[in-house]
């Protein structure tokens, strides 16, 4: 009965994991070698969302959803840190490149 709940639990996670877009695009297709985060601290909480730039076309005054991850309801993602924003990006195939210490940019590396 554990093993088939544990089956049930990965496979729901796996498949939550691959709703998350960026522009509409999933965030396992994205297909660029470099990708950049940016995480911005939410008003009066300890949540971070991020921004992903991986060289897509943005309007001006677009919307959130062009660099924001949104799920499969379109409602924006939040972090509960950058770290655990770092892990999403790692269970991606993205590894840690550089990073900018005052402010939170992280440039990752798609891995092969």
């Amino acid at each position: 009965m554990r093993f088939l709940l544990f089956v049930f639990l990965f496979t729901v996670s796996i498949y939550s994991s691959y709703a998350q877009t960026v522009n509409g695009v999933p965030i396992h297709e994205i297909n660029e070698e470099y990708v950049q985060i940016v995480g911005t601290s939410k008003f009066m909480s300890s949540k971070v969302t991020i921004e992903i730039d991986f060289g897509q076309r943005t309007k001006l005054l677009g919307s959130y959803k062009e660099t924001t991850i949104v799920d499969e309801n379109e409602k924006r993602v939040d972090f509960n840190s950058m770290v655990d924003a770092l892990n999403f990006m790692t269970e991606h195939g993205y590894t840690f490149a550089v990073s900018n210490q005052n402010v939170y940019h992280f440039l990752m590396k798609k891995t092969e």
